[in-house]
């Protein structure tokens, strides 16, 4: 088994979202690229880096600590939050991460997708399935679909 230590970022910091309402976070770190350190060296194999403002549709720094963190660790990351097109998937191969995680895009661009499968292979590819009452929720969980969970995780897997 492999624990994912999550480092989600909202405006540059490490943070947590009481409830998800990024109205109500807290801060953890200041700098996320310490926390990431400490996860490294309490012997993380990957870490999991959600960009929380990508998600929400809102501009960030976040890229730029993504980078940091990528320099100062060396294990796996993936990162996710906000890749909703091709080009943002590509930035984060362009910085280093061993792999993308896709939400939104599994309901509203599919299409991204088999793009992402096609271009870097099925290792470098997570789709995350939120949920909300059954249903599929995207975009930072602002919205829910129609999409009972499993039915769209049953479609994913063929």
């Amino acid at each position: 088994m492999i624990v994912y230590p999550a480092i989600d970022l909202r405006q540059g910091k490490a943070v947590r979202l009481r409830q998800g309402d990024p109205d109500q976070a807290t801060v953890y770190d200041a700098n996320p690229v310490k926390a990431a350190e400490r996860w490294a060296e309490a012997g993380a194999e990957w870490l999991h880096v959600v960009n929380l403002d990508g998600a929400l549709g809102e501009r960030s720094p976040n890229l730029k600590a993504l980078s940091r963190i990528l320099d100062a660790v060396d294990i796996p990351v993936q990162f996710g939050g906000g890749l909703r097109e091709l080009t943002a998937v590509e930035d984060a191969f362009d910085l280093g991460v061993a792999r993308v995680v896709l939400g939104t895009a599994a309901v509203r661009n599919p299409d991204l997708l088999r793009q992402v499968l096609d271009k870097y292979g099925a290792e470098s590819l997570v789709v995350g399935l939120d949920a909300r009452d059954g249903k599929v929720a995207t975009h930072g969980w602002r919205e829910v679909s129609d999409i009972p969970v499993a039915d769209l995780g049953k479609r994913l897997a063929r």
